[in-house]
C-alpha cells in the first residue's frame, strides 16, 4: 500500500479485526501513512487497546470518534480527518464496524433487527458517503493508473452468511450467524456493487470481504482462526486488488464468494 502517502480509515477499530488491523498497519513499513482509527467511543474502558496502541504509534493513528448511527458524528469525523488529510485525500477506507444479534425469524425483536440494519446497512452508506469527497481527492493526487487500495478504494466487511447460493449448506453450520446478520450482510453486497459501478470514473475501487469465522467477540471463542490470522490474509488480498476486482465478494484468501 506504499505510495506518495497512504491515508487509511477503518470503523470500529476498538476491538477484534478492527483493532488488529490498525495494529498490522501500524507496523508495516509504509511511508507517509496515516491511520485513523474511529470508533463509537474512544474513551471507554473498551478502547483501552487501541489508545495504548496510538501512544505507541504517535503521529500515526489518529483515535477519531465515529458512531455509524449518527449522522452528526459521521459528519464532524469526516471534516477532521479531511482537516487532516487535505489534497493528498484519503486512500482506503474499510467499513468494519458491525454488530450481530442473537435471533431467528421466531425470536427477533423488530428494534434488534432495525438496529442490525441502521449499523451494517445505513450506517455504512452514510459513511462512505461522507468521506467520498477525501476518496476522490486520494484518487486524483495519487497519480496512478487503474484502481488499487494505496488509491482510492472502499473495502466492506462483509461475511459467508451473505451469500444466497450458499445459504441452504451454510445456515445448518452456522446457526450462530442469525438471520438478522445474514439479511444485513445481503443488503451490504448490493449495496457495494451498485456503488462500484457508481464511482467507477472516479476511479474508485469497491469490495468486500469476508474474514472467516473468527475468534472475536462477535465470532465467539470457537471461531477457526484468530484475528491476527484473519487481518494479515486481509490485508495481503487488498495489496493485490485491482480494477478487475472491482464490485467482487471475496474470502480472506482472496477466492470469489457465490452471492
Amino acid at each position: 500500500m506504499a505510495g506518495k502517502s497512504c491515508n487509511i480509515l477503518i470503523t470500529g477499530a476498538n476491538r477484534g479485526l478492527g483493532l488488529e488491523m490498525v495494529k498490522q498497519l501500524a507496523e508495516k513499513p509504509i511511508p507517509n501513512r496515516k491511520i485513523f482509527a474511529c470508533c463509537r467511543d474512544p474513551s471507554a474502558p473498551k478502547a483501552q487497546s487501541l489508545q495504548e496502541l496510538a501512544k505507541k504509534h504517535l503521529g500515526v493513528i489518529h483515535v477519531i470518534h465515529l458512531d455509524v448511527n449518527d449522522l452528526s458524528s459521521i459528519q464532524e469525523s469526516a471534516k477532521k480527518v479531511g482537516s487532516i488529510v487535505g489534497k493528498d485525500g484519503l486512500n482506503l477506507l474499510v467499513n468494519n464496524a458491525g454488530v450481530l444479534p442473537w435471533d431467528n425469524t421466531e425470536t427477533l425483536k423488530l428494534k434488534d433487527l432495525q438496529d442490525t440494519l441502521n449499523t451494517n446497512v445505513v450506517g455504512t452508506m452514510m459513511v462512505t458517503k461522507e468521506f467520498l469527497p477525501y476518496l476522490r481527492e486520494g484518487a486524483k493526487s495519487s497519480g496512478k493508473a487503474g484502481m488499487s487500495c494505496c488509491k482510492a478504494a472502499v473495502m466492506n466487511i462483509s461475511s459467508s452468511g451473505a451469500s444466497i447460493a450458499r445459504a441452504p449448506e451454510d445456515i445448518p453450520r452456522f446457526p450462530v450467524v442469525t438471520i438478522s446478520y445474514r439479511i444485513s450482510k445481503a443488503a451490504l453486497n448490493m449495496m457495494t456493487v451498485c456503488q462500484a459501478q457508481e464511482f467507477k470514473e472516479d476511479g474508485i475501487l469497491f469490495a468486500l470481504l469476508n474474514p472467516g469465522w473468527v475468534r472475536t467477540d462477535m465470532g465467539g471463542p470457537d471461531g477457526e482462526m484468530d484475528a491476527s490470522e484473519s487481518v494479515s490474509s486481509m490485508l495481503r488480498v487488498m495489496e493485490s486488488l485491482t480494477e478487475k476486482n472491482n464490485g467482487a465478494f471475496l474470502d480472506y484468501k482472496g477466492e470469489t464468494l457465490p452471492w
